[in-house]
């Protein structure tokens, strides 16, 4: 608070770090510190900061229309990035509505499923995190803390365990098949799937501790869903657009949902957000129900179109999942040696190092004095879980071998004088 006096501070200050500028997978400060940012902006600047492309893209349009409202004019930039995702989400998705933020498309991805169905309720699971409006603080489950003095929330949500096998101290096959039935007695004896619109998860926990769940936990889901008449609805605010070296994480598992939501990632930066689905589900939302003024705005909507076809001609997706190899490997190696990383986990580059203490219970001190140590050694980390004792690793999607080796080295150090004192 003391450097920047009139900021809110409901804004949790992570570091004392004012940016200049940034490009590629560096942050340059004012003081003219130079720092390797494996945040991207929590899960953001999937391309790197600055890139080229979409910073062209930009410019472009801004010179064009910076403004140009769905509901009055089509601008060409969302008509050609639903060309892209068209070619990135799978066939069946095949209709787009555009928001600014995450939190705004799950709004709308529940409403949606709301008016399909004519169902209310909704499934969600332990460790969520789908965002801080009144109607994703009630879907959100990985925190209290984002709740704080806002506990009179929108009703109708159910909770089921994630399979999240390291806490639960199950081989993954045991947690998902735990979770599954849980949430079979959860339909009988809380949520009806008379009652139920809609089961919502994301397919990699995010803010809850980056925990991939069980393949077979996924198809169940799928299973259930459709056996129940329950719309299956996948959050991929965080983990889609190449962060775990598929468009969508949704494709490691062959499952395809009923609805999607992205954000973060899919325009470099710039604020959009999207809820896509089937056209025969779209059609089942009443015209005008839902909208916003600067959802799909022209200059967020070129970035996209930017970002995807970047993506595509520069191989990100590919170069995710060998450096992602990479870390994680680097990772176990340091785990051999320093028994606090309990767990090392995760696909392409959304990978979470979990820190426990010698009980096996969740270390969030360690996690917090690494990271601080890191960021005097010129790395950026953030944490994640319920307890904050996992460290989170997003470098961009074209960070280089040499980048990971230098994040790996500092961290080594940073877990080293953390031992030591």
């Amino acid at each position: 608070e003391q450097n920047f006096p009139h900021m809110s501070p409901v804004w949790s200050r992570i570091f004392p770090i004012e940016a200049e500028r940034a490009e590629g997978s560096y942050i340059y400060a004012t003081d003219g510190t130079k720092y390797l940012d494996f945040t991207c902006g929590i899960g953001v600047t999937n391309t790197g900061h600055c890139h080229p492309k979409v910073v062209e893209a930009v410019r472009e349009q801004a010179g064009l229309f910076l403004h140009a409202q769905a509901n009055i004019v089509v601008h060409k930039p969302m008509m050609q990035l639903i060309d892209e995702l068209r070619k990135v989400v799978p066939p069946s998705i095949d209709s787009f509505f555009f928001s600014n933020s995450g939190a705004e498309a799950v709004e709308g991805a529940l409403k949606l499923a709301r008016s399909a169905t004519g169902k209310q309720n909704v499934i969600v699971f332990t460790g969520s995190f789908h965002g801080r409006t009144a109607g994703t603080m009630a879907l959100t489950t990985s925190k209290t803390g984002y709740k704080g003095h806002s506990q009179l929330l929108p009703s109708g949500v159910y909770v089921a365990p994630f399979p999240y096998a390291f806490r639960l101290g199950m081989t993954e096959e045991q947690a998902s098949q735990y979770s599954l039935a849980a949430l079979e007695e959860l339909l009988i004896s809380q949520t009806s799937p008379a009652d139920t619109a809609a089961i919502l998860i994301e397919p990699v926990l995010g803010e809850g501790g980056y925990v991939v769940p069980p393949a077979s936990f996924i198809k169940g889901l799928r299973e259930i869903c459709d056996r129940n008449e329950i719309l299956l609805i996948f959050d991929e605010v965080q983990s889609g657009f190449g962060r775990t070296g598929k468009w969508l994480a949704l494709e490691h598992f062959g499952v395809i949902p009923d609805i999607i939501t992205a954000a973060k990632g899919l325009a470099s930066g710039m604020p959009l957000s999207g809820v896509f689905s089937r056209l025969d589900l779209m059609k089942k939302w009443p015209i005008g129900s839902h909208g916003g003024t600067y959802g799909g705005n022209a200059v967020a909507a070129a970035a996209g179109v930017a970002t995807i076809r970047a993506m595509r001609e520069e191989k990100m997706l590919e170069n995710a999942t060998g450096r992602g190899i990479q870390l994680q490997t680097g990772l176990r190696k340091l785990q051999e040696e320093y028994p606090q990383i309990g767990d090392v986990r995760g696909l392409g580059l959304m990978i979470g190092t979990e820190f426990v203490d010698t009980k096996g219970k969740p270390n969030k001190s360690s996690v917090k004095a690494v990271i601080g140590k890191a960021e005097e050694k010129g790395l950026l980390l953030l944490s994640c879980g319920t307890y904050d004792n996992t460290i989170r690793w997003i470098p961009p999607l074209n960070v280089t071998a040499e980048q990971i080796n230098d994040g790996l080295a500092i961290f080594a150090e940073s877990l080293k004088e953390t031992v030591e004192s």
